[in-house]
């Protein structure tokens, strides 16, 4: 259908081009606004009868509001005669101006593919707990550019596609949630390690966010009695014996905070109860003083 046929006669030629380029590009964007919110309203209401991934879904939205975007455009250069024929001799002269322009849009079509690859093979998705860049936060969404995450200090990152899809990521979320968390303390050497090591067990079963035997099987059905909890020397270094505690939570969201806490409450256990956690020893020796202590040697 040639939209300049509705035109009214009174218009000149290139008003009505203008004005029929116009309406077209309004009528595209109002249609894309209300499919988008036509689509999430479908989510909310399919997403409270079965299991949709939200991730998935997101991706499909965008593709089909890109859709429409692009048919408005094709309206636009398709509708009239003039601008047929501009776009057949641009795009027969491209060249040197086309692979120009690949060059420039190269990381935007590779956003656009890797986003299309995280939304199908799905290493995560719209609410998993993410470590990447050496960051950790929650994912909000996965557009065909950009992955959006919420950091743990509330902060929002937008980290480009083509980066993430390189890039090694800790899910904590996908499959099993649960956490082996440590918390490291330093002892000295003149401090009892059974007493120290009880202390340490002792306050960790006592906290509310580290897991007992039976919730871990939830998680680790093949763990067996008395691996929930354990503390273990791993160094004895220059001024302290090193002890390492480990322990299991539910998800990483609350490791974090659950080893803040167990190293107070151990700290305060350990003054109570004699254990020493050592300040660094350091030995200085002045120049002068050895050089008379040699001296003293030779005479």
């Amino acid at each position: 259908m040639d939209v300049l046929g509705l035109i009214p006669s009174w218009l000149s030629w290139d008003d009505a081009i203008i004005l029929s380029v116009f309406l077209v590009i309004i009528l595209t964007f109002l249609l894309a606004k209300l499919i988008d919110r036509l689509l999430k309203a479908y989510f909310v209401l399919a997403s409270k009868k079965m299991n949709i991934d939200e991730t998935t879904y997101g991706l499909v939205r965008r593709i089909i509001v890109a859709i429409v975007y692009f048919s408005g455009f094709l309206v636009v250069i398709f509708s009239n005669q003039s601008l047929r024929d501009l776009s057949i001799a641009l795009f027969a002269g491209a060249g040197f101006a086309g692979i120009v322009i690949g060059m420039a849009a190269q990381n935007t079509l590779s956003n656009i593919i890797a986003g299309i690859s995280l939304a199908t093979f799905r290493p995560f998705r719209v609410g998993d707990l993410l470590t990447i860049h050496n960051e950790y936060g929650r994912v909000t969404d996965i557009t065909l550019g950009y992955t959006k995450i919420r950091t743990w200090d509330n902060r929002r990152l937008n980290i480009p596609n083509h980066i993430i899809s390189d890039e090694a990521i800790i899910n904590w979320s996908i499959d099993d949630p649960s956490v082996n968390w440590t918390v490291e303390v330093g002892i000295s050497y003149d401090s009892d390690i059974d007493l120290a090591r009880s202390i340490m067990i002792a306050e960790a079963r006592k906290h509310p966010k580290v897991m007992n035997y039976e919730q871990l099987l939830h998680y680790q059905p093949n763990k067996l009695s008395g691996e929930e909890i354990s503390v273990l020397v791993t160094e004895l270094g220059d001024f302290a014996v090193n002890l390492k505690l480990y322990v299991w939570v539910h998800d990483r969201s609350v490791a974090f905070d659950t080893g803040c806490e167990l190293k107070e409450a151990i700290k305060k256990r350990f003054d109570a109860e004699g254990v020493e956690i050592p300040f660094p020893y350091r030995t200085i020796v002045y120049k002068k003083d050895l050089e008379e202590s040699q001296h003293e040697s030779a005479a």
